[in-house]
């Protein structure tokens, strides 16, 4: 009998093979992130099915944790390399087959009611709800990718910054009701949306590479 593995799945339009990092969203059950292991290189593509072969693959409740604990061949973390690479796509659950086995096929929406109905909570709920504010906010983060087949922000348009928060700006500067009471307001909720947004990309930067402390002479 064949070998059951999770997370293994393919485009429904197309049959191409996907690895499905998160069956559901923060915010948004219907939609899944995935890679595409077409186009992958060569160390890439073997790291990731054997991660998806392991053990703490298998008993992860969504892969990407298990990619969260991952490097790739060279040396990165796994799951922040693959996001920094644009290899997560976001598709809709009812796009997606799962094959857990070469004669086996079930809709991702599908198992995601199953596995909804089986722990006793709305579909809605299947996602990691993490701890941590910051935590849920890097899922939130690594969802922020263009859908299957659809050019990213920057692709549409290079000439402007693909920061929301920029965007905001610019439109309550030019809206004709705007007070500078409202302005100011907006500006502060802008600002704080940045801070935030620089604190993650921080963090990313140093899961990546560790900030390396200067010795003082002291310590020397």
């Amino acid at each position: 009998m064949a070998q059951q593995l999770k997370h293994v799945g393919r485009i429904r339009s197309t049959g191409k093979r996907v690895i499905v990092a998160y069956r559901t969203l923060p915010g948004d059950a219907h939609h899944a992130l995935v890679i595409a292991t077409e186009g992958l290189s060569d160390s890439y593509h073997a790291s990731l099915i054997t991660a998806v072969e392991s053990n703490a693959g298998q008993e992860a409740y969504e892969f990407a944790e298990a990619m969260d604990r991952t490097q790739t061949p060279d040396g990165y973390n796994m799951l922040h390399a693959f996001y920094n690479q644009g290899k997560l796509q976001k598709i809709a659950t009812a796009d997606v087959e799962m094959v857990p086995t070469p004669g086996a096929a079930v809709l991702l929406s599908e198992l995601n009611q199953i596995i909804a109905e089986q722990r006793g909570v709305p579909v809605d709920e299947l996602s990691i709800q993490p701890n941590l504010k910051e935590k849920k906010a890097e899922v939130q983060e690594v969802a922020r990718v263009r859908d299957l087949g659809e050019p990213s922000v920057a692709d549409k348009d290079a000439g402007k910054t693909t920061s929301s928060s920029v965007n905001e700006s610019e439109e309550t500067v030019a809206s004709p009701t705007a007070t500078p009471e409202s302005t100011a307001k907006k500006y502060r909720s802008i600002a704080d949306k940045l801070a935030k947004e620089a604190a993650q990309y921080r963090r990313m930067a140093e899961d990546l590479v560790p900030t390396t402390k200067k010795k003082t002479k002291e310590e020397v």
